[in-house]
């Protein structure tokens, strides 16, 4: 019983504390893992009270509002698109105390399932097609790196179907996780993690490569171990994958097909609304190009004869060119992409390797330790390092290649010399100077281009 009007704040309190107890929780799901049902949550507004609802099933929602918790009519309809939303609830202009209530709707209504309702994104669309690219990478060898096939080049509208894809966590089984998981565009578009955390809470076996200028690795196969032949056969395995995200092409291409929004995405790219995980593939490998690194202050250095670094960041690059001392970095990582070209390589982690890389496939004693040799472009916000994070700081790595790579039968050629596993042997201060180039080559606006961004809307 009431013994007195409440404050303003007082009943959006109590309205919080209310909603809970009604909210309708997510609908049972064999998809959805356990515990994982919907959150509905109101807390006071600086106007109106706002609702945070997460909901991994992106169900339709109708908010009902009721006086006395006997009388209950709709305030509003709601969609949530990729996991949660927030909003105000709208005010009925009837006063005194309001309960709110979310019920869930089996088929959500078509209307709010749109491109402007669900996503951001930009009108005309966003440069994926035609780059500004610095002059070395118009010429060979970099150009010759491209590997772009011809029945795919990134086009505007498809490498934003591709950016949606990539961060929709419907790629997933229970739609928890999303390839931007795994490759984070603050941390590279790799993962902070030594192993990525999949769908149901498993760890991957290697660490997350970052995904900058994969556009330019000339031996065209991705992944650690090379297995997959292409960049678009890569980019649908790890949704296959019973670690990563657990999906079958079929239930792909079902889930994809059942988002209205989607149809208008997939006529921009390819013509029609017609979902097949093929064009899931060549929309996501369009994105994947298109995420491209060149605005670093190497790049504004080799505009400028390097005049724009530093004393000990001159000393690094002499370095890593082999100029002084007698590093032979560039032989794996050369030109400005600063990838192996034609080779794949062991650099000597361990042996025998635990993880032996292309020899797992192969069986082959001496594709033991082959490893996938990415760019360093952006290495400083790539950590940790290897394919299986053992380095936690670039610090950590130029002390192995200073002190120890090991003597492996595979070990790449360049790592040899006169017959001998070539160790740098660096002072400490070529040691700090070879570091702190490899910071030049980290793209200050790759971690916030919003080209390359989350479009997902999830309120204001």
């Amino acid at each position: 019983m009431k013994t007195q009007a409440p404050s303003l704040r007082q009943r959006l309190s109590t309205l919080a504390a209310l909603s809970l107890l009604t909210a309708t929780t997510c609908p049972a799901s064999s998809e959805l893992p356990s515990g994982s049902g919907c959150a509905f949550d109101l807390r006071p507004g600086e106007a109106l009270p706002r609702l945070t609802l997460t909901d991994p099933g992106n169900h339709g929602w109708i908010i009902q509002s009721s006086p006395d918790l006997l009388t209950w009519s709709t305030a509003q309809s709601l969609r949530v698109f990729n996991g949660s939303l927030r909003t105000s609830i709208l005010a009925d202009g009837t006063g005194g105390t309001r309960y709110f209530r979310a019920l869930h709707v089996p088929t959500p209504d078509a209307a709010l399932s749109t491109e402007a309702l669900a996503l951001n994104l930009p009108t005309p669309a966003a440069n994926f097609a035609n780059p500004l690219l610095p002059p070395a990478f118009l010429v060979p060898p970099i150009s010759n790196q491209d590997n772009t096939p011809a029945n795919n080049p990134v086009t505007n509208a498809g490498a934003t179907l591709g950016r949606v894809l990539f961060y929709d966590k419907r790629l997933s089984l229970n739609q928890t996780v999303s390839c931007s998981s795994c490759h984070q565009q603050a941390h590279g578009f790799s993962d902070p993690a030594k192993f990525s955390t999949g769908f149901q809470g498993g760890l991957t076996g290697r660490n997350s490569m970052g995904l900058a200028n994969a556009r330019w690795y000339q031996r065209r196969a991705f992944f650690w171990d090379e297995r997959a032949a292409t960049l678009e056969a890569q980019v649908l395995q790890p949704i296959q994958n019973a670690t990563e995200m657990g999906m079958t092409l079929t239930e792909l291409e079902t889930r994809i097909s059942a988002e209205p929004f989607y149809s208008t995405l997939f006529t921009k790219a390819f013509g029609s609304s017609t979902v097949t995980s093929d064009r899931i593939s060549r929309a996501l490998a369009q994105f994947v190009r298109s995420i491209i690194s060149t605005n670093t202050k190497f790049d504004t250095g080799a505009a400028t004869a390097f005049a724009n670094f530093t004393a000990q960041e001159n000393l690094g690059r002499q370095i890593f060119n082999g100029q002084i001392g007698p590093a032979t970095c560039t032989a794996c990582h050369g030109t400005d992409n600063f990838v192996p070209g034609p080779a794949i390589n062991n650099n000597g982690l361990e042996i025998p390797y635990i993880d032996k890389g292309v020899g797992a496939i192969s069986g082959r004693a001496q594709d033991e330790g082959l490893f996938k040799v990415p760019s360093l472009r952006n290495i400083a916000l790539t950590a940790p390092y290897m394919h299986d994070g053992r380095f936690a700081t670039l610090e950590e790595v130029v002390e192995f290649y200073n002190s120890g790579v090991v003597d492996h039968p595979n070990l790449s050629p360049p790592l040899r010399r006169n017959n001998q596993v070539l160790r740098l042997n660096l002072t400490t201060a070529q040691k700090a100077a070879l570091v702190a180039f490899l910071k030049t080559l980290s793209d200050t606006s790759l971690p916030t281009d919003a080209r390359f961004s989350d479009p997902f809307r999830y309120g204001p």
